[in-house]
């Protein structure tokens, strides 16, 4: 496997521009770039891999958790065995626990042999529990004894394993909101948040922004044989830096993976990046709101602007309401009191 120790890095696809790139090499790719926020969680992977502890890593949609999962596992003892991944969201609630866990024959109807489940498959590795939130509350219950009694059974099966695993756990939703809910055990969650690792939003590093669209570049262009393409316009790098990338990394790296596809080169520029990204995400005209000939209700569009600020706020926060609360410029009281008033929730 690759080094996977921070490295310093000069990339070319830019002619005349020389940045120091922070590289940590990983058996999922890269993690790529030079903020304080991303080189303290680097840190904390450095501190907390050689331990077993449960880990529970935070973030926005498109952040890149799943890299920050692999470069812990990649720098544990545990690095030789497996990395399992469970999407916890993706799995019908019906068959989550036989996916997790394994079945025995005749458990239920189709179960016509034995199967091992995920955490069998991880053993002496690490179980990733993406989108933990997601978790219904009987699957729950097993988890817990997983994490507390390192031993679990089979769906149908009366044996009891005794497993050796790390669980790292990742989610876009805030967990003690959910516990306050009563969607997620209590004791579940100190469980798995024995270490927090929080990565920050793509806005909150802008350093990080113009180093990952030239490594998208780089490694876009290679991809699909653009040896002609030698980087950014400084017009397009400034829109790419000016946008607040709602999507986080994945985001820009479709947004770059589009450009590499439509530029004619040597340089990408601005008209080669996305719609919404040259309007800075701006669904309206640049010069503002124009008033129609026949008027317009002012409450109505003010109420209705103001709803579209609050849905987006929530939405790029995970419905994190304290996060949302603070872009949005008020106190979490006055947001819950405005969604109660408005009527909104997650499909509203």
């Amino acid at each position: 496997m690759s080094d996977d120790r921070d490295v310093a890095r000069k990339p070319s696809p830019q002619p005349g521009r020389k940045i120091s790139v922070t590289l940590r090499l990983t058996s999922k790719g890269k993690l790529v770039g030079k903020s304080p926020q991303l080189r303290e969680v680097i840190q904390v992977i450095d501190r907390v891999a050689r331990s077993a502890c449960n880990v529970l890593i935070t973030g926005e949609s498109g952040t890149g958790k799943e890299m920050i999962v692999a470069a812990l596992h990649d720098a544990s003892p545990r690095s030789a065995a497996p990395l399992v991944t469970v999407n916890c969201g993706a799995i019908p609630e019906s068959l989550l626990e036989s996916e997790l866990f394994g079945h025995a024959k005749g458990a239920f109807t189709g179960a016509i042999s034995a199967r091992q489940g995920r955490v069998a498959l991880a053993d002496k590795g690490t179980l990733f529990l993406d989108e933990v939130g997601e978790l219904p509350l009987v699957v729950q219950v097993k988890l817990l004894r997983l994490l507390q009694q390192r031993e679990y059974s089979p769906v149908g099966d009366d044996r009891t394993i005794l497993s050796d695993i790390r669980v790292v756990a990742a989610t876009n939703r805030d967990l003690e909101e959910e516990v306050a809910a009563g969607r997620f055990r209590q004791d579940l969650y100190y469980r798995l948040n024995v270490m927090h690792l929080h990565l920050p939003p793509l806005r909150e590093r802008v350093e990080d922004v113009e180093l990952l669209a030239l490594h998208f570049l780089r490694t876009s262009a290679a991809r699909v044989g653009r040896e002609d393409l030698h980087g950014f316009s400084t017009e397009a790098f400034d829109v790419v830096k000016a946008y607040d990338w709602p999507g986080n990394v994945r985001a820009l790296e479709n947004a770059v993976e589009r450009a590499v596809l439509l530029a004619a080169g040597p340089l990408i520029t601005v008209a080669d990046l996305p719609e919404k990204t040259r309007s800075g995400g701006r669904d309206v005209p640049a010069n503002g709101a124009k008033l129609p000939p026949a008027g317009i209700d002012l409450r109505a569009a003010v109420d209705e602007y103001e709803s579209n600020l609050v849905r987006q706020a929530l939405a790029r926060t995970g419905w994190n309401k304290n996060r949302a609360a603070q872009l949005l410029g008020m106190n979490r009281t006055t947001l819950v009191e405005m969604l109660k008033r408005k009527r909104l929730g997650p499909t509203g």
